[in-house]
This record gives structure tokens, sequence and C-alpha cells, in this order.
């Protein structure tokens, strides 16, 4: 039964059921919570479609010292150092917290975890289960969970389509659509957990409908948004007309399989850490041989060779269905959007510059990323920022609230990002320079600056097209082809609605070459 919202005044709202939302509630709990979710819980959702795993310094030859060192040498500069060792520090609490909540995860025969190796990593730490379906085991055990607690109102197939602050700038409210009509839902604490923007992009392995609504909300409502140029690329999505595209995990090179050409020419065999290299770099490669002509193939014809479909049952049957056996045949792969490092700045607590925000997971900027995310630290930060979240809300006295009504302003037409996603896929791909920048931005603000369906997606977008136009160097996952060295001293992007409008303004108004206006 849906829940009645004049019922739901006053009560913390969760927006998104990824793996950051429901945690969250799950963590909140016995106290009452709104779990608001566009679609049926779990789905929707970039987590229930993350192969790889949760990173966490549990072997017996690691610790949580060399598992903060890699991800600071992934994230090229621009970690937050404390932020950092924080999450890698609570990362084995975040994975039996989870074990708790009844997530099935892959052990030996004497309980002890399974950890596999992935990218940059120095260590076996990465904790799967059901092989290459973590994140679909994850969100399963957790739905049930949620579905099990009765101090959480799920409103399903219902959007937020603005946040409502007062005089003072702090969070009211939010205004909710649903198949009833629109209305205004008091509320002083709102937690977005909305996920990325790979959405966005027309080639990526997010769902179509995670284009940046949370930094859209976020925005909006006044609040500062980091780094939202840094956009990672995954080097091996599977190449075919599938929209969203299929991942291939990391894990599979973790394991041995080489990444060649039509011609089997083995073209990262000279960099060091070849197929396991940062991302960022593995991505490059792969696009630069693509647009040499190039076809480009991950062979796992050897490695792991015959026990392929039982080590990754859900890339075999993607293989199977594209017509390919990945135990003969070489898989046909490519660079698809798949994270975004940016997003809503938070503090240690998820709190945002907005009193009454909060946000968690990939839609949150905590600064453990850097510029260039270390594989499987993004379920492990979706789960110990949750829970951050939930503490800080906890240990806030209650506050007054106003009371239900519906709204009065006419409903905002529903999304539309489709016509985004060339603009950025031709201006802010893999490889990027100013006069694409500028291009973007032009084709953006007037998207932006309106009311239609477009008008949100655009304003994520021109996020990205105005922080990435601003980074006047190449650092991790931004690589300028106008500006292939990095800065001497790193430095983070912070921008607001007015900042970022000024600056598009700017941008198109004048003729000057980018350095003078950057």
């Amino acid at each position: 039964m849906t829940p009645d919202l004049r019922d739901l005044a006053g009560r913390p709202v969760i927006v998104g059921a990824g793996l950051a939302g429901l945690a969250t509630a799950l963590f909140l709990a016995p106290r009452p919570v709104v779990l608001v979710t566009k679609a049926p819980l779990g789905a929707e959702a970039s987590s229930p479609w993350a192969q790889g795993g949760m990173a966490a310094a549990m072997g017996g030859d690691d610790h949580p010292t060399l598992h903060a060192e890699d991800t600071i040498a992934a994230g090229d500069g621009l970690c937050d150092e404390a932020t950092v060792r924080r999450i890698v520090d609570a990362a084995p609490a975040a994975i039996a917290a989870l074990a708790r909540f009844g997530v099935g995860f892959d052990r030996h025969t004497d309980g002890g975890f399974r950890l596999g190796l992935e990218a940059a990593h120095g260590r076996n730490r990465i904790v799967h289960a059901e092989g290459d379906g973590t994140g679909r085991e994850i969100v399963r055990a957790l739905v049930a969970a949620v579905r099990a607690t009765p101090s959480i109102a799920c409103l399903e197939q219902a959007e937020i389509r603005r946040l409502l602050t007062d005089a003072h700038g702090s969070v009211a409210g939010v205004l909710i659509a649903r198949s009833e009509g629109v209305a205004v839902l008091p509320t002083r604490r709102v937690v977005l957990a909305t996920g990325g923007i790979g959405g966005l992009y027309e080639e990526s392995t997010n769902p179509r409908g995670c284009f940046g609504q949370g930094l859209v909300l976020a925005a909006r409502a006044g609040a500062v948004i980091a780094d939202p140029e840094f956009v990672q690329f995954h080097p091996t999505a599977f190449a075919s007309a599938a929209r969203p595209m299929r991942l291939v995990s990391e894990a599979v090179r973790g394991e041995g399989a080489a990444l060649v050409d039509e011609a089997g020419h083995r073209f990262l065999a000279a960099e060091p850490g070849a197929e396991l290299a940062p991302r960022d770099i593995v991505a490059r490669a792969i696009w630069r041989q693509i647009e040499a002509g190039h076809r480009v193939f991950l062979d796992a014809r050897e490695r792991p060779g015959n026990g392929f479909a039982r080590r990754f049952p859900s890339i075999a049957a993607i293989c199977r269905a594209e017509g390919v056996d990945p135990e003969r045949d070489p898989i046909p792969v490519r660079p698809a959007a798949h994270y975004h490092m940016g997003g809503v700045a938070v503090d240690a607590d998820g709190q945002s510059t907005v009193e009454g925000l909060w946000a968690a997971g990939e839609v949150a900027s905590t600064g453990l990323h850097g510029a260039n995310r270390l594989a499987s630290n993004s379920l492990t930060e979706a789960v110990v920022l949750a829970a951050a979240v939930a503490a800080s809300i906890e240990a806030r006295p209650a506050p007054a609230e106003g009371r239900f009504m519906p709204a009065a302003a006419a409903p905002l037409p529903p999304d539309n990002p489709g016509p985004i996603r060339p603009i950025l896929a031709r201006h802010a791909g893999v490889l990027r320079d100013a006069d694409g920048f500028r291009q973007a931005v032009r084709d953006l603000l007037p998207l932006a600056s309106g009311r239609t369906a477009t008008a949100d997606p655009a304003l994520a977008a021109l996020l990205v097209a105005v922080g990435a136009y601003r980074r006047r160097e190449s650092r991790g996952a931004h690589f300028r082809s106008d500006h292939p060295a990095r800065e001497t001293f790193p430095r983070r992007t912070f921008l607001t609605l007015d900042t970022v409008m000024s600056a598009a303004s700017e941008i198109v108004e004048s003729n000057l070459p980018a350095a003078r206006i950057a």
C-alpha cells in the first residue's frame, strides 16, 4: 500500500534507492524515514550492475595504510588524505555491516573472504559476492531488509523535482511528483543518494535514467558542487549496439586477460602495470587505438581460459547474448562513461554546504577518489558514508516541521537527457580540448537556462563542461590534448549555480582564447 504523504511530513527524506540510499535508511532504523525512488526499489540504479566488489584491507599481507597509498596514487594528487584514511579504515566494518543485512559474500570453506585483485591495487583486497554479481547481490539483500523494516516508508514511482529552502537557505521541504500529482512534503533533513551522471553520455555503463539529478537538485538549492569535470571512463565496456553498455569487469584483467588489437598485438605490454595500469591510462590507450582505426579486444582465452564462465557468470552471459564465447573468442571492448568522481561537496558527515542537506554515494564528492577512482572503492565509500550520514542525522535534535500541502506551482516537465548525450560525447569524452568545451557550453547554456524537459540534464552537463574548461591541465581522468601537462600545485574545482552560469555566459560571449578566461 502506498503511504499517504500527509503522514510522512517531518521525516528525513532519502532520495534514491541504490546502495547508498538503502544503506542510509537501514542505518537510521528504527527512526522513521521516507525513501523516495522514481523506479521500484533497487531498479534504475548503478549499484546492481557493479560487477567488481568492495575494496577493503582484509588479507594477511594487507593493511589499511597500503590501501590508502594505492587510493592516493590513483587519485593523482587530488585525494583528501584524511578522508582516504577514514574510509579505508572503516572498510572492513562496512563489509561486516552488509553481511549482517544478509549479503552473501564469496568465502573460502574456512569462512574467510575470497579476495580478488583489480587494477592499481597492490594487494588482493576485493571482496565479491556471486562472482561478478556483487552489486546485484548487495542490492537484493538490502531491498529485502528495507521491505522488512517498518520504520522505512517507501515511495516508489515518485520523483523529487526540487529542494525547497527557507529564508535562511536551509532545507525546508521537497517538491515531490507522483501519479496523483505534485505536492510539497515538509522536511528539514534530505539525503541525496541519486547516483552519477553516466546517462548524460551516449556510451555509458550506467542506467539511462542516471543523469545528474542529484547535482541539479543540490545546485539549485545553493549547494557547492566539487570537481564535476572528473568523469571516469571504464576501459572495457562490451563494444556492441546495446545501450546502456554492458561492463566487462576489471577483475577479468586482474586474472590475466590481455588487451589486444585485431592483429593480436598487445599494445599495453610496455606500459607500467600493463592491463592493470590505472583506468585513465588504459582507457586513453584503447581510445587512441580506436581513433587510429583499430578494433580492441580483451583476450581471456588463456587466462582465465576454461574457467571463465564459472568465475564470471554474468559477463559470460553478456558475451553469449552477443554471440561471443570468451573461452574461444576475444571480447570486443571500448571505453564508456562509468563513474563520476565529482559531486555535491560534503564533509566527513556527508553534510553539504546547505543546512539540512546530506549526500552519499556517487552523487557526493568526499575527496576520496581525487582525479581518478581506484577500482572497487565506490561501493565501500557508499556504505561508510551512509553510516556517517545516519549518525549525523541521529545526533541532531528533531527540528520543527511545517505541514503537508499540495503544490501551487505548475509541475515541471519530465526530464529528457536525450539531446544532451551527443553534446557531451563529442566535447567532454576521454580526450578533450578547449574548443570542444566552448562549443559544449554554447550548446548547453540556452537549454539549462530554460524550463523545458532538457533544462535539468543540460545544467548537469554544463557543470561538467565549465569545470573541465577551467581546468587547464591533464590530471587523472581529465585529459586535455591542448594542456597535456599537470599543473604544479593540485587544486580542486568548486562551483555554485551562480558561478557556473556566470562562467558559461562569459565563455559564450567572449572571443578570447581559453587561457585568458579559464
